[in-house]
């Protein structure tokens, strides 16, 4: 990992990103082998690097200071997350890690100060987990109005039914977030004004997992099918006013896509140094890869790539620092990233030969990761869409549409 000052960063900013390299590349990445066991030696390895990370002042970049994070804005975090994103497990320990990380946007945005006492805490705290339960297996997930999850009042209490899946760290989780359909007073506000979310602790009886969903022949993954059967909770675990809710899964969905793209940046940035790496040091057929033209087009075509995600991706995160209307921006990172980064990873795959389908590199995890970022939070169809229907609504309006902004 080569990681220089940015010349047009503040110093605490390169600061920053300096600190979280030297995390990474020395302690964090040698140790990959042990960090992907489930032993007590990975657990002790696990909290041993978070103290190194809190002591260094690295802990949760995505949340403000009063909070135990690091306050240090949307923009910052994605110069930092670039250089975190090199290895799968750093999120985790420098404790921004998706589900806990939204959940926790959301509860400091729209709990109440005892919700925040309760459930906020003891998430940034690392003593407690959680997930977010959104999809579900009959509804389309492009289509959140769609959501059938019901919650009725029945005196104090909200009784929630419904069914939901890909609830990622189900089974870990001290708690959900569930998106359910609510009874209003009147019918005014219309589909958009029907969802709420509310915090339901996963000892609840009626909360249910029903199994792992495989993911990629994978049988324990951390993507679960939960029931929800007459699950009874206090009015008091709802999260923001009745009917809130669409507007809380945008917000944290559109942070979400952005975080994610940060993630993409970093991980085609270590899969470019590593194919790169090996067509210097393999030989085949009379000559290193490099002096190959094949190989050498895959490194401009990678390169291009990367530059391009990386700085959509940071003009995203500058909007979003600024208060400005970042959505088509989103949307297009959304659609743009991934799909860049299963193309460098494919290429580095291609580059190590077997060894890059095998596990003993992360390339076959990062493609794996870059296909399902097409589905997650919206398919890319979707996003298409949006994008055309703000530029067309721009030049209806009798504008045009500034690149520059």
């Amino acid at each position: 990992m080569h990681i220089a000052p940015i010349p047009t960063l503040d110093d605490a900013t390169n600061q920053i990103r300096l600190l979280t390299a030297e995390i990474v590349a020395n302690e964090i990445i040698p140790n990959e082998h042990f960090l992907q066991q489930r032993d007590e030696h990975r657990r002790a390895l696990y909290k041993d690097l978070q103290s190194k990370v809190k002591q260094a002042g690295l802990w949760a970049p995505h949340l403000p200071q009063e909070y135990g994070g690091m306050g240090i804005g949307f923009l910052n975090h994605a110069y930092m997350n670039e250089i975190l994103a090199w290895s799968p497990y750093a999120a985790a320990i420098f404790g921004v890690v998706a589900p806990n990380s939204g959940n926790q946007k959301i509860l400091i945005r729209y709990g109440t100060e005892a919700q925040k006492k309760k459930w906020l805490e003891p998430l940034v705290a690392g003593e407690m987990q959680s997930c977010f339960a959104m999809t579900e297996p009959d509804q389309p997930g492009s289509n959140p109005y769609a959501i059938q999850t019901r919650a009725l009042r029945d005196g104090d209490d909200w009784v929630i039914k419904g069914h939901k899946w890909f609830v990622s760290n189900a089974r870990r989780a001290d708690f959900a977030i569930v998106m359910c359909r609510t009874e209003q007073e009147d019918d005014a506000g219309g589909a958009r004004d029907k969802m709420t979310q509310i915090i339901v602790p996963t000892d609840t009886p009626g909360f249910e997992i029903v199994r792992s969903v495989p993911v990629w022949g994978h049988d324990g993954s951390d993507h679960c099918e939960i029931i929800l059967d007459d699950v009874r909770v206090p009015l008091e675990n709802q999260l923001g006013r009745t009917g809130s809710g669409h507007q809380a899964a945008q917000d944290r969905l559109g942070a979400g896509r952005v975080f994610h793209c940060m993630n993409c940046i970093g991980a085609m940035w270590r899969a470019f140094d590593m194919m790169v790496r090996r067509s210097i040091e393999r030989e085949v057929h009379g000559g290193k890869l490099e002096t190959k033209q094949f190989i050498q087009g895959f490194i401009a075509d990678s390169y291009m790539d990367i530059q391009s995600a990386r700085l959509m991706t940071i003009h995203t995160a500058e909007v979003i620092d600024r208060g400005g209307d970042a959505r088509t921006n989103i949307s297009a990172i959304k659609i743009f990233v991934p799909a860049a980064m299963q193309r460098v990873v494919d290429r580095a795959i291609q580059v190590h030969g077997a060894l890059g389908v095998s596990s003993d590199t992360p390339l076959e995890a990062m493609y794996r990761a870059a296909r399902n970022l097409r589905l997650a939070d919206g398919p890319d169809e979707v996003h298409r869409i949006l994008i055309a229907k703000n530029v067309l609504k721009r030049y209806h309006g009798g504008e045009g549409w500034d690149f520059g902004n």
